[in-house]
């Protein structure tokens, strides 16, 4: 079951990862995306607030998972961007040091604390993304041309705000339970994209919904595929610490270079993809530390 669940969650990100892409080459602004997301999330989740008792909730679970919506909207804004400015198939082997930053949070917060080859697994996964960059004559120069990339900087930006957003949405699932958090994170995140559009690109929200009236598809699409994802996340999540939680999801990176190279034409296919059988090995490693 556990196995099923881990899958099911890959193929959900992997997947929104394109519908997000698509729409950003529609020309819809990222913010606009992500709260046209919400909306359907919050759709989908209004009918489920029968199956709780909200008052029986405790203060730990509200107090961690506002601050867990707050922090996984912002990530999934500049998650957006850095899918307008870069492959695909760079995007997702980045995603890898997801584990790295929410094993030091873990190893700060909570205390789980890793073995040594937990720490080599890491370090395989940073030595594993050299072969992401572009082919310079030194290293220094790939560095540089990886640093300078908009996008990249971007997803690095998500990457700090889903990691720190991990520890209190743990905390909420062990409070709260699964479909609670997930039900509670989609219907706080929608006010807080509402005023993160209202602040930013108030004088665009016309022109995007007009838009959007051709592609409502895949707007219901994505609001879906973000849905399962999160919760086959939450459930990930109530059994498995959070540092090998996050390792299972680096799995869907060689998904989403195939993506990458199948839907949108990407290049650079067996580079990356070198890259990503690196940083499995280096998942795997933290896996089974």
């Amino acid at each position: 079951m556990e196995v099923l669940v881990v899958l099911s969650r890959l193929l959900f990100s992997a997947f929104s990862n394109v519908f997000q892409k698509q729409l950003t080459h529609r020309g819809f602004d990222s913010l606009f995306i992500v709260f046209s997301a919400y909306i359907v999330l919050a759709v989908i989740c209004l009918p489920l607030l029968f199956l709780f008792d909200l008052f029986s909730l405790s203060p730990t679970f509200w107090i961690n998972i506002f601050f867990a919506a707050l922090l996984d909207m912002a990530g999934t804004v500049y998650l957006v961007m850095s899918l307008s400015k870069t492959d695909l198939s760079v995007f997702g082997p980045l995603n890898a040091y997801k584990v790295v930053v929410s094993m030091i949070l873990a190893m700060i917060f909570i205390g789980e604390i890793p073995n040594l080859q937990g720490f080599f697994g890491v370090a395989v996964i940073v030595a594993g993304s050299y072969f992401l960059f572009p082919a310079k004559t030194t290293q220094q120069s790939r560095i540089k041309t990886l640093l300078k990339d908009k996008g990249v900087q971007y997803r690095f930006l998500s990457i700090l705000l889903f990691s720190i957003g991990t520890l209190p949405l743990k905390t909420a699932v062990v409070n709260g339970g699964a479909l609670a958090t997930t039900v509670f994170w989609c219907l706080l995140g929608l006010p807080l994209a509402a005023m993160t559009q209202w602040f930013f690109i108030k004088g665009k929200l016309q022109e995007n919904m007009t838009k959007a009236q051709g592609n409502i598809q895949s707007f219901i699409y994505l609001g879906c595929l973000i849905f399962l994802m999160q919760y086959m996340t939450m459930l990930v999540f109530s059994h498995l610490f959070v540092a090998y939680s996050l390792a299972l999801f680096q799995l869907s990176m060689v998904l989403q270079v195939f993506l990458g190279y199948r839907i949108f034409n990407e290049q650079y296919i067996w580079r990356r993809l070198s890259a990503c059988l690196v940083m499995v090995a280096g998942s795997l490693l933290v896996l089974n530390a």
